[in-house]
């Protein structure tokens, strides 16, 4: 999935690991870390998860789960790249070993609780 964002790259993978501006263009209370092995939770804490790897401005990998899984489903992995062109920020989200599925479900979650906010948000930027 991706999104094409009115932004720089770096000020979009800052706001994404930022605790005020996370939950600015979501709504959702979000305690993030700015650490590879920190750990974050977003939307009220509905997800939690942890930093695998942090590349600034660049890329994120989290692990990524929400309290509808499971208490012994492995958590689900989030990798995150920012290609910045012309004065804008391509956001490419790969997020995988969902439980089977759930893949449409987060889909449709990812577009309409974070790509459709962030375009209002950034647009007002």
């Amino acid at each position: 999935m991706s999104v094409t964002l009115p932004v720089s790259a770096s000020e979009l993978y800052d706001a994404w690991l930022d605790s005020k501006k996370h939950t600015a263009f979501t709504g959702g209370a979000a305690h993030m870390s700015k650490r590879e092995n920190g750990e974050f939770t977003a939307w009220d804490e509905y997800i939690s998860g942890m930093n695998l790897e942090l590349k600034e401005g660049k890329f994120i990998k989290q692990t990524w789960r929400t309290q509808e899984f499971k208490k012994d489903a492995p958590d689900s992995t989030l990798e995150i790249t920012f290609e910045e062109k012309k004065g804008k920020t391509i956001l490419s989200l790969y997020h995988y070993n969902l439980q089977k599925g759930d893949g449409k479900k987060y889909g449709k979650g990812w577009e309409d609780h974070y790509f459709k906010p962030m375009k209002a948000y950034f647009k007002g930027k």
